[in-house]
C-alpha cells in the first residue's frame, strides 16, 4: 500500500534497482551490435557507470532499511524489448546505429524521469543524503544522454543520411529534412 510518501519513494527505489539491473544485462548486446567505434565505447562506459547506479540503489535501499529486490521494472522490460527488436534487425551499419542511439535515449529519458521523482521524493522528506545519491545519477544519465546526442548529430546520423544515396549526387537540399 501507498499511504506514505516514504513508501512511494520504497517503491521507485525498488523500481529502480529493477530498471538498472535489467540495463546492466542489455548494454553489452547493445555495445556489441554498434558498428561505430564512438558509439560502441560510450555503450561500455554507461555500462560501467550503470553498475555503480546499482550500488548507489543498493545504498539507498539500506538508507531507508529496505531489501531493493523483489520488483520487475516493466517501464525498462518494454524498453529493452524494443531495443531488442533493433538487434534482430538488418541493415547498413549507420542506420542500426542510429537506431541503437534512439533506443538507448528513450532508456535514459526514462531514468532522468525516474532519478527525478527519486531526488524530488527524497529532498521533500528532508533527507538530503539520499537525494545527493540520486542527484549524482541524474548528472550522469543527463551526461550520457548529451552524449548519445552528440555521437547521433555528429557521427551516427550524417553517415545515415548518405546511406543508398548515389555518390555523384551529394547535393544536401535533395536529402529528407526533419
Amino acid at each position: 500500500m501507498l499511504d506514505t510518501l516514504r513508501k512511494a519513494l520504497e517503491s521507485q527505489v525498488k523500481d529502480l534497482y529493477s530498471a538498472e539491473n535489467q540495463l546492466v544485462k542489455a548494454l553489452p548486446r547493445m555495445a556489441k551490435a554498434a558498428t561505430s567505434t564512438t558509439l560502441r565505447d560510450a555503450l561500455e562506459a554507461h555500462l560501467e557507470e550503470t553498475k555503480v547506479h546499482v550500488e548507489r540503489l543498493q545504498q539507498a535501499a539500506e538508507i531507508l532499511d529496505i531489501r531493493p529486490g523483489g520488483k520487475k521494472c516493466k517501464a525498462m522490460e518494454g524498453l529493452i524489448e524494443e531495443g531488442k527488436e533493433v538487434l534482430q534487425e538488418e541493415g547498413e551499419g549507420a542506420i542500426i546505429d542510429a537506431a541503437l542511439i534512439a533506443a538507448a535515449q528513450r532508456v535514459e529519458h526514462y531514468e532522468i524521469a525516474s532519478y527525478g521523482t527519486v531526488r524530488t521524493l527524497a529532498e521533500t522528506l528532508g533527507n538530503s543524503r539520499l537525494a545527493g545519491l540520486f542527484q549524482q545519477t541524474l548528472e550522469e544519465e543527463n551526461a550520457a544522454d548529451e552524449k548519445l546526442t552528440g555521437i547521433s548529430e555528429s557521427e551516427a546520423l550524417p553517415a545515415a543520411a548518405l546511406v543508398g544515396e548515389d555518390a555523384t549526387s551529394k547535393n544536401p537540399s535533395s536529402r529528407l529534412r526533419v
